[in-house]
């Protein structure tokens, strides 16, 4: 399968305008439609409930997205799910003012998740084709930045449109955008090798899936073994301000019920705008960052979490708490993100690309999954661990400069495998 010799081709740039309009469109949708089941119920519980089990398709859905990348042209896969998603808002559109919302809502919102679940695989195991391996890097960081921007400004595009002009002008909004996206993904050309079917369906996903965990746990267990200590940092380290933040500013540091509130969503757009710089810092560094360095960003990482804890102890100003912990969120997010555009350059160069769809699901299933069960981890701490906050701090931080000064080794095996690729 051959490769485009230029940087970025005029494929992976469609593809990137696509993701544009389709990502934006995607988390518009995601914030207005819990915002409107809120205001319409007026309970809490059920926005909550709603918003969690969303996340549940979409991670049950990765794995079978990347099989399906793997076994049929990746341009068709975005097509028709932006297709798809088009025709679900609009009918949305039309339903909702005769039937109970609740439940449509509900729905809506399970299939736009699933719809990103099996969405993203096609587009990650796109990228190898279309960019050579001296530019994976740089192209990662473009999807990533992408991502992050549709994070922090579709909601506030969200909010400012739902507080304007409503749900409904938002759906057809929101359809419209699926379906220009859908329709500019349509001349975008990935080269895909037909694979041979033997036995049904479900036969063969579940050789598929065998095949992707046989390749990382016996051919490349150094990538599984990657994704590993990225979930691991991940449930320790973002989980902990996941969870840590609203807690301290509206209970443990005395600040009133606006300040606390205003504070936490200054810190969630310092958490934003770490996240980009991350991305940028990756496309400029792309061809200067090395394996080898990692375990010196998991150890920065862990020193973030650490100087947080050494504040929350020390500090006696509640707003000089509050400077350290967004400085060092925001911080611990630059850092993250290298790491993470770093773990899938790495994955995307070093496995077949007959596998690529599957290994590459596999392993943002395994960092997925770490941050729900840190964040449940960590509000059982913070219920019971009151005026010793700064513990889960100190404790974190020292797992993870451990964690740090020991795969050392691992991602020299690493650098060592890229260089002979």
């Amino acid at each position: 399968m051959t490769k485009h010799s230029s940087k970025f081709s005029k494929d992976f740039i469609l593809m990137a305008i696509g993701q544009i309009i389709s990502l934006f469109g995607n988390q518009i949708l995601r914030f207005a439609f819990p915002l409107y089941l809120l205001n319409q119920t007026g309970s809490a519980a059920l926005f909550g409930t709603i918003s969690a089990i969303s996340f549940i398709p979409m991670i049950l859905l990765f794995p079978i997205g990347g099989i399906i990348a793997d076994r049929v042209n990746k341009r068709n896969i975005m097509v028709i799910l932006d297709f798809s998603t088009s025709a679900l808002v609009f009918v949305f559109s039309i339903t909702a003012k005769d039937y109970n919302i609740v439940p449509l809502i509900a729905a809506a919102m399970l299939f736009l998740y699933a719809i990103q679940g099996a969405y993203q695989p096609a587009v990650q195991a796109s990228i190898p084709v279309l960019v050579d391996n001296e530019h994976m890097m740089a192209a990662n960081s473009i999807i990533d930045m992408i991502s992050s921007l549709a994070n922090m400004l579709g909601p506030v595009l969200g909010g400012l449109l739902y507080a304007s002009v409503g749900l409904s002008p938002i759906l057809h909004i929101s359809a419209i955008c699926f379906f220009a996206s859908a329709v500019m993904e349509i001349f975008i050309h990935i080269p895909f090798r037909k694979r041979k079917h033997t036995g049904s369906m479900v036969v063969s996903g579940v050789r598929d899936m065998k095949e992707s965990f046989h390749f990382l746990i016996r051919k490349k267990p150094m990538l599984l073994k990657i994704a590993i200590s990225y979930g691991t940092i991940s449930l320790l380290l973002c989980s902990l301000f996941n969870i840590a933040l609203p807690v301290l500013f509206t209970q443990e540091l005395g600040f009133s019920e606006d300040v606390a509130n205003a504070l936490y969503g200054y810190s969630q757009g310092a958490i934003a705008v770490g996240s980009i710089v991350g991305g940028v810092l990756a496309g400029i560094l792309s061809r200067r960052l090395k394996a080898h360095t990692i375990p010196y960003n998991i150890i920065g990482c862990a020193l973030c979490i650490l100087i947080s804890g050494i504040a929350l102890k020390m500090l006696p100003s509640a707003m000089g708490i509050f400077v350290v912990l967004t400085v060092s969120c925001s911080v611990l997010m630059i850092l993250s993100t290298l790491f993470q555009i770093q773990m899938m350059s790495y994955v995307q160069i070093l496995t077949p690309d007959d596998l690529i769809g599957k290994v590459i699901s596999c392993i943002i299933c395994i960092c997925m999954c770490s941050n729900p069960i840190g964040q449940f981890i960590y509000g059982f701490v913070f219920e019971h661990i009151g005026k010793y906050s700064y513990l889960p701090f100190c404790f974190a931080s020292v797992i993870v400069i451990i964690i740090g000064l020991f795969s050392h080794k691992l991602f020299m095996t690493v650098e060592n495998e890229l260089k002979q690729s």
